[in-house]
């Protein structure tokens, strides 16, 4: 049974443990925090939504992006503080907009199959992630972004998701708890919402329960590869440790970067902040006017899904700033604003705030497949959209891990074969 290491805890590396665990791998997942899912996988906007696949390289989201610069409370921000990293993934990013259609295309195919691996895992697991299967409604209030939702939704088709467009009036019909005026918006029966670190928490559990060890408060201090294993040394409460792997796959979120360097490999992730609040509906009427539905407002891009009885998710922005995990009051503003102008019966006293780091690629798809060091693979860089693609990639990646050491194998038997 080949031995291999997953570095990372967060969804894409708990899924990707998962699906190796399924291949009948002997599987090792490496965290340098104390539990499963505690940095971007922690307080995200909840939704498994392929409706929300449009990649953002596009010269509407530049224009946006300088337009908003100077303002603190804007959807995108970029600190303008000279950066190589910084602006090469700028270009690069500028590079891929001829990609926009194929990458948004590619990007909702990879999301509609992720939907059902995560069903999958958890229904044969057995366990609960305050999944709300009502759909999500995409909201608009400005003509021109309703418009240009329209054109988008030609792409989502083509894709193979069946997002409807509905009046004002069936909008408020989908979530009656709507109090705010609105032009129109766009349906997906197929999308649902929960809680990405409920699942996570209770999939490393599955995993743990099935044989796959876990190592929390391990930093990873040293890789070292040679011939065909790789020699991890990691540092748990100051105590040097090590162990011999033959594969590894790299699912380190915006750590990722730096671990790539180690084998010769440039994987040009950049830490694009997102922030949430957590409102905690501590009272009978908050209860009963937080929308049930998940809601997308494509303007303010904000999303928002109630997480089981007592808990409403609302997130948003997305701030170029390095990788700074300070929580901005002037960006966790316009969460709280939203959600009175939306929800104004739901009491915003008791709303937690959250900031995480998306590991996001300039092409907006994640970096899924072998690095040049044999044995080595990658599942990293999903941005945005880690809880809605994770399971598909790890699906993918899994099946390229089985498939390599299942070529290693044949390799070694001939070779047996004709030395005998």
């Amino acid at each position: 049974m080949k031995k291999i290491a997953v570095i990372g805890a967060g969804i894409t590396g708990i899924t990707t443990a998962y699906a190796l665990l399924e291949r009948g791998f002997d599987v090792t997942v490496f965290d340098r925090n104390r539990y499963a899912a505690m940095e971007t996988s922690f307080a995200n906007g909840g939704q498994l939504s392929a409706s929300n696949a449009e990649v953002w390289t596009n010269w509407g989201t530049v224009l946006k992006g300088l337009k908003w610069m100077f303002e603190p409370g804007a959807p995108l921000l970029m600190n303008p503080k000279p950066s190589w990293h910084k602006y090469s993934w700028m270009a690069e990013f500028m590079a891929n907009i001829p990609k926009y259609e194929t990458n948004t295309i590619e990007t909702v195919r990879l999301a509609i199959s992720a939907r059902e691996h995560l069903k999958r895992y958890a229904d044969k697991e057995g366990f609960e992630f305050d999944v709300e299967n009502r759909g999500i409604l995409h909201l608009y209030r400005d003509q021109k972004e309703f418009d240009h939702a329209r054109r988008v939704n030609e792409l989502l088709a083509q894709g193979g998701l069946n997002r409807h467009e509905v009046s004002a009036q069936q909008a408020y019909e989908v979530e009656p708890t709507i109090k705010c005026d609105l032009k129109g918006g766009f349906y997906t029966e197929s999308d649902f919402s929960g809680d990405i670190h409920l699942y996570a928490k209770n999939l490393a559990k599955a995993c743990s329960r099935r044989g796959v060890n876990f190592h929390y408060n391990s930093d990873i201090t040293k890789i070292i590869s040679q011939d065909s294993t790789h020699k991890l040394i990691w540092s748990n409460s100051g105590e040097r440790q090590e162990a011999c792997f033959e594969g590894i796959v790299v699912c380190a979120g915006v750590a990722s970067r730096a671990i790539a360097k180690q084998f010769g490999d440039r994987i040009n992730i950049y830490p694009v902040k997102g922030y949430s609040i957590t409102v905690n509906l501590n009272d009978r009427a908050s209860q009963t006017y937080a929308p049930r539905v998940s809601l997308l407002d494509d303007k303010a891009k904000i999303v928002a899904s109630r997480l089981g009885d007592d808990r409403f998710r609302i997130a948003g922005t997305a701030e170029f700033n390095g990788y700074n995990r300070d929580i901005r009051d002037d960006r966790i503003r316009p969460l709280v604003k939203w959600c009175e102008e939306f929800f104004p019966q739901v009491s915003t006293e008791h709303a937690v705030p959250w900031a995480g780091l998306r590991p996001m690629m300039p092409s907006m798809l994640p970096k899924v497949g072998a690095s040049k060091k044999s044995g080595v693979f990658y599942n990293t860089g999903h941005g945005h959209l880690g809880w809605t693609l994770s399971a598909a990639t790890s699906e993918a990646v899994g099946e390229t891990i089985a498939s390599h050491f299942s070529v290693s194998n044949e390799i070694e038997d001939k070779v047996f074969a004709f030395a005998t």
